[in-house]
């Protein structure tokens, strides 16, 4: 099915073997002239190469979108609005190529790329091409002889950096927004999973004057860097850990520019002693909103990494939860079944792999990670191939241990405190009382499951 997938992709989308830079609507062979291989975390096989690009790569791009954002900005917002839906009307006509490219090239599974991914990408490129038809500026009258005005205006050039976890959503929560309110990007897609967005310039090159999307592919600590310390870019947009969003926001105040920043945490699903009370259709939802750790294989900001159980329910809900979680179906994300594909990359499931080791130390209760199953059903990132392609069962053992009951979780800062989303769940009005006691910016009561 791999080799199947391949051949599909050189026919629709996937152009070449070797990727340069996107500079001025145009590729562009990086300076040093360096490249570096993909693989994709399925089977560990090479896909394409791309460009090994360094600061002054960076430095053309930036020249192209200072040379093309004059002409961008004083573009009416009618003109904009219906290049963004070009640029949704050609990526729906190729969704399934660039889904199945998204699946061999992070191995999330492909019934996720095919409903969500590639789906949503394609509604933002509409949705900011109906918001910025709608935008309006603002007058005040301050006095008889004063009045207050005020509109928006582009800011130039925007440097974005996306990570690999939903490479082509990312793309376009950044893109879209920036190209509708007038702005020239340079956007640095993640090393491990630039395969998509890189697809698609090349779909839509013919429809964006060149200059206005930039793409520069490389290291992190390089091209990263390079594009948030350019004087140049007006405003910078990561997506990633909170320590290398640090680091991006350090360098970007070197030149006072505006920065935003989607970082890193955890979200904890807290589940109440009265979701057991009946055996019904939220019970169920509940235990399903348990299970959506496997959502994007984890590799998502909001995933219910931790789970925190009201001590009275505790050993008769995990017993539901773990039986829910036996029936996920793990393997080859290409078989539209498979609801958990391999890890991104290997460092990923290095860092998965540890976390369940961490849990064995702090004596969580779980067995030792069954290291040679996991990287041939799920849990892998390039050393082997997927032999249990499909089966069930193979999630390793859920680390779980009690606290006492008299610790409640909204009074454990190391619980909440640095959550994203955390997820109580309950039929009274806990999920209110816990939000509220906790440290946390957002908070999302009785999930969907």
């Amino acid at each position: 099915m791999f080799d199947e997938t391949i051949t599909r992709l050189r026919a629709d989308g996937m152009r070449t073997t070797r990727y340069e830079n996107f500079i001025g609507g145009r590729w562009v062979e990086p300076v040093d002239g360096g490249y570096f291989t993909d693989h994709s975390p399925i089977n560990g096989r090479p896909i394409v190469q791309f460009a090994e690009s360094t600061a002054r790569d960076v430095e053309l791009a930036v020249d192209a979108a200072w040379r093309a954002r004059g002409a961008w900005g004083d573009r009416s917002l009618a003109e904009r609005a219906t290049l963004l839906l070009r640029i949704a009307d050609r990526i729906e006509a190729h969704l399934e190529s660039l889904a199945l490219a998204e699946t061999i090239d992070n191995g999330k599974p492909i019934r996720e790329t095919r409903s969500a991914d590639l789906p949503l990408a394609i509604d933002h490129f509409r949705y900011f091409a109906g918001c910025i038809r709608a935008e309006e500026g603002a007058v005040s009258v301050i006095d008889s002889d004063t009045v207050a005005y005020h509109f928006n205006e582009p800011l130039g050039v925007v440097g974005q950096i996306i990570p690999w976890n939903f490479p082509l959503l990312m793309a376009a929560w950044k893109i879209a927004p920036a190209l509708a309110a007038g702005n020239c990007v340079v956007i640095k897609p993640a090393e491990q999973t630039s395969l998509t967005l890189m697809m698609v310039a090349d779909l839509i090159a013919d429809i964006l004057p060149p200059g206005v999307l930039n793409i520069v592919t490389g290291a992190g600590h390089v091209v990263g860097r390079a594009i948030a310390e350019n004087p140049r870019v007006a405003k910078i947009a990561f997506t990633g850990s909170t320590d290398t969003g640090r680091t991006i926001m350090h360098y970007a105040a070197e030149h006072v520019i505006p920065q935003t920043m989607e970082l890193g945490g955890k979200s904890p699903n807290i589940f109440m002693a009265d979701v057991m009370d009946r055996d019904d259709d939220f019970l169920a939802r509940a235990i399903e909103g348990f299970a959506m750790f496997a959502f994007n294989k984890g590799e998502v900001c909001t995933c219910p990494s931790r789970v925190l159980i009201q001590d009275s329910i505790f050993e008769p809900f995990l017993q539901k939860a773990l039986s829910q979680v036996d029936r996920l179906r793990v393997g080859d994300p290409l078989l539209p079944t498979t609801q958990m594909g391999p890890q991104a990359s290997s460092g990923q499931l290095a860092k998965v792999l540890d976390y369940i080791d961490i849990g064995r130390r702090r004596r969580c209760g779980c067995a030792p990670p069954p290291r040679r199953q996991s990287r041939s059903t799920g849990y892998r990132g390039t050393s082997g191939p997927a032999r249990r392609s499909g089966r069930r069962g193979s999630v390793p053992d859920w680390p779980s241990r009690r606290e006492p009951a008299d610790n409640p979780p909204a009074r454990r800062r190391s619980c909440c405190r640095s959550a994203s989303r955390p997820s109580p769940s309950s039929h009274g009005p806990c999920p209110r009382r816990i939000a509220r006691r906790s440290r946390t910016g957002w908070h999302c009561p009785n999930p969907p499951g």
